[in-house]
């Protein structure tokens, strides 16, 4: 579903991403981790092109995110991406939230277009609040919403970039459940997390990046078991022990 092939991102003189291949399999959920700093953002964002690279190529579900010829608002409207921050519009509802891209980019009915937000928002148990603006939900709410709203758009495969890390602690299961439960259905996802629980329970595969490298790649049962690299055995002891 994913393909991404020798990557390599700068801003000028910085080095972002160096050289860095991997994939995801349809239904595959894959979890990439590291410190602050070590590109994992950057990278997912490339999947969508909402970060341009220099080299390299990656490709989802056969288009090539960096063709000249490639329609990116197209292939955006079929790649679900949930940010750390929820972006919704503040002024406007849940529903209308949940309705309007749907209008716009697939150019679906209206009626039929809020019909499937109130569906996937009734998926993330948040249907009764369609009325009420972001502002007067929770920030686990916002996110869940934010999550209702990817899955309107009939995505082929969703992008997480650290969902949860904006969240006091107690809304994060509720945001990880909803995400545990797509994992479960066989959507497949690539997620930027340092949720290592999530990663134990839910993921085919852990990415393991820093200094903008993948460093490991490998099924979480190795990479929790015996991570290979000395930097991760160090990341995995200090986000572990707590």
């Amino acid at each position: 579903m994913i393909t991404i092939d020798k990557v390599s991102k700068h801003y000028g003189n910085f080095q972002v991403l160096t050289d860095c291949s991997t994939h995801v399999n349809k239904g595959e959920v894959v979890v990439v981790c590291g410190p602050s700093g070590s590109g994992k953002s950057t990278l997912i964002k490339c999947v969508n092109g909402l970060e341009p690279f220099q080299q390299g190529d990656i490709h989802v579900n056969g288009t090539s995110v960096g063709a000249a010829k490639t329609n990116l608002s197209k292939l955006r409207a079929h790649v679900g991406m949930v940010f750390q921050h929820f972006e919704l519009f503040p002024h406007m509802t849940i529903r209308d939230n949940l309705t309007l891209a749907q209008v716009k980019v697939l150019k679906r009915d209206k009626d039929e277009a809020a019909e499937k937000g109130l569906y996937f928002l009734d998926r993330v148990g948040l249907k009764a609040h369609a009325h009420k603006f972001p502002g007067q939900l929770s920030g686990g709410q916002q996110q869940r919403v934010a999550i209702a709203r990817a899955l309107a758009m009939d995505p082929i495969c969703m992008l997480f970039d650290e969902p949860t890390s904006a969240l006091d602690p107690e809304m994060i299961n509720e945001v990880l459940d909803v995400m545990t439960e797509l994992a479960q259905e066989g959507m497949t996802m690539m997620c930027v997390t340092h949720e290592m629980g999530f990663a134990k329970r839910v993921a085919h595969r852990v990415i393991f990046m820093d200094h903008g490298k993948i460093v490991e790649d490998d099924s979480k049962e190795a990479f929790f078991a015996n991570p290979r690299s000395e930097r991760a055995q160090q990341f995995l002891a200090k986000i572990l022990q707590h």
